[in-house]
């Protein structure tokens, strides 16, 4: 085996989930050059990794040499003898196939099978509709069909230099030093609304960890300044600061989670990140199932309300969003002192 090409899940939180197997494949495989294809967006999740020499963004729409015949180029220069298709839609099986993969390994979903090489099928419920599990058991199990051992189900992630400095940076400009307690609160999330908590409730958690005495770095992406800068001014607390005013980007958000104390936030990419750098994190999951985005990391914390309605795994709430507005900071708080109470004691032996 001398190429490989691993075609990456399409949201960041699944990239971090693929890691065991991606790991596993690349021992697998060690003389082999790996290359990575993914979206754009997710692409820096595993800056600082070694386990790609190449990388191949595909965005059907995208640039001119991300979308399908760009991608396709790049691909048969590499002359793949494996293909490992994480995604389940149709196309990255038809782009591996076209670039000349002698194998290819995916589920059969979508219409596809016949593209795949090795098929293997997603559990069902006896509906036959797909049964909520780990997604981070199927990409294990894509990894096992190709020969690795079990993955097992320790995520990894890496930093660069650039980026720790940055966020070394950050850390300096508001006095915080090593033995500072530091706690991040993270609003966001690509899904959709359906998964926001309320400004007003985060800013009352900032303020409970404030006046604990703790320092608070509330988190966003480009998009969610205004919300990260809202709940900021709601907290009326001097310990909470924002990263609002940084250059934002998926590797600092990764070196900052790597440097907190402990970690908020909703079912979403950096809960993920915790997880891989082993931050005690409290999960605020609303709409979606949990069984999904497993991540067997034994310092989080997850919450989630039982409603009628719920999980309904829906973008938006067509509703009062009840699943999110009736947890309230006071039992988050409550969980946060516990998950960092449990890391005391570990390290107290």
């Amino acid at each position: 085996m001398t190429s490989v090409v691993v075609f990456l899940p399409n949201w960041i939180g699944d990239v971090v989930m693929a890691t065991p197997a991606i790991r596993a494949l690349t021992k697998l495989f060690p003389e082999a050059t790996f290359t990575s294809v993914c979206k754009p967006y997710v692409s820096a999740t595993l800056d600082g990794a070694p386990w790609f020499r190449h990388t191949v963004h595909f965005d059907k729409r995208g640039l001119q040499q991300s979308r399908f015949l760009g991608a396709l180029m790049q691909l048969r220069k590499s002359k793949p003898d494996l293909a490992v298709l994480f995604p389940n839609s149709f196309t990255p099986a038809l782009l591996a196939r076209l670039a000349g993969a002698k194998q290819v390994v995916g589920f059969a979903r979508y219409g596809r099978d016949i593209l795949l090489s090795k098929r293997l099928y997603c559990l069902r419920d006896t509906s036959g509709k797909p049964r909520p599990h780990p997604a981070m058991s199927d990409y294990n199990r894509l990894a096992m069909a190709v020969g690795t051992p079990d993955p097992g189900k320790q995520m990894e992630l890496f930093t660069t230099l650039a980026d720790d400095g940055q966020a070394e940076a950050f850390w300096q400009k508001q006095g915080w030093t090593p033995a500072t307690t530091v706690i991040g609160l993270n609003s966001g999330g690509a899904f959709g609304s359906s998964k926001h908590w309320p400004n007003a409730s985060f800013a009352e958690l900032a303020r409970m960890c404030g006046q604990r005495g703790w320092a608070v770095a509330m988190l966003c992406g480009p998009s969610e300044r205004a919300t990260a800068l809202d709940i900021v001014v709601q907290s009326n607390h001097p310990n909470v600061r924002s990263v609002a005013g940084e250059n934002l980007s998926i590797g600092f958000t990764k070196a900052m989670v790597r440097k907190l104390s402990g970690f908020v936030t909703t079912d979403s990419g950096p809960r993920h990140f915790a997880a891989a750098f082993g931050i005690p994190v409290v999960t605020l999951f609303g709409p979606t199932h949990q069984e999904w985005t497993t991540t067997n990391f034994d310092l989080e914390e997850a919450i989630q309300k039982s409603v009628p309605c719920g999980p309904c795994q829906l973008r938006a709430c067509p509703l009062d969003h009840r699943c999110m507005t009736t947890l309230t900071p006071a039992e988050v708080f409550e969980r946060l002192e516990r998950v960092l109470h449990r890391q005391e004691r570990r390290r107290a032996g």
